[in-house]
């Protein structure tokens, strides 16, 4: 499935609205500007949580937990010690080892599980805005996927 995620430039906190690849909106991200740590809700477009992201205050380099009905379903790591691009980890409940690897300047991602590709994340087409293309293979969770792309952005733009 082909996705859009784009950040919300006038926005309290972290945004994100979500396409579809036929520009119909799919989901939505509500980043919680005044909470301790980063801590974003994952809602369909009635508004129903789909999941929660929520930085780990107490981790050695930046950590994430995403989280569905109150539980753990993954935890996002960034790895401290990469040259020239960014590497997480992400430990979650489904078969194989998924990771995702970024290039040296944070405008490409591809997520691989045990080492073949399941997704890719691109801002190659949407100029320097924090504007994404997100392309997942069926049968990955899509939710999770987008999540773990939300949580990319912000390890990789905390700048911003």
């Amino acid at each position: 499935m082909r996705y859009v995620m784009k950040q919300k430039l006038f926005s309290f906190g972290e945004d994100f609205a979500i396409k579809d690849a036929n520009g119909a909106d799919r989901f939505f991200v509500d980043g919680k500007a005044f909470s301790l740590g980063d801590k974003l809700v994952f809602e369909d477009m009635q508004g129903h949580e789909l999941a929660r992201i929520e930085q780990k205050l107490l981790s050695f380099g930046k950590a994430y937990r995403i989280l569905r009905d109150g539980r753990p379903v993954a935890t996002v790591k960034k790895k401290i010690f990469t040259l020239f691009r960014d590497v997480f980890d992400v430990e979650d409940a489904a078969a194989g080892d998924l990771d995702a690897t970024g290039d040296f300047l944070d405008r490409e991602y591809q997520f691989t599980r045990d080492g073949r590709p399941v997704a890719t994340v691109s801002k190659r087409f949407f100029s320097w805005t924090d504007t994404y293309g997100v392309d997942i293979a069926e049968g990955e969770d899509d939710v999770l996927i987008l999540a773990c792309a939300v949580v990319i952005d912000m390890c990789s733009h905390e700048e911003d």
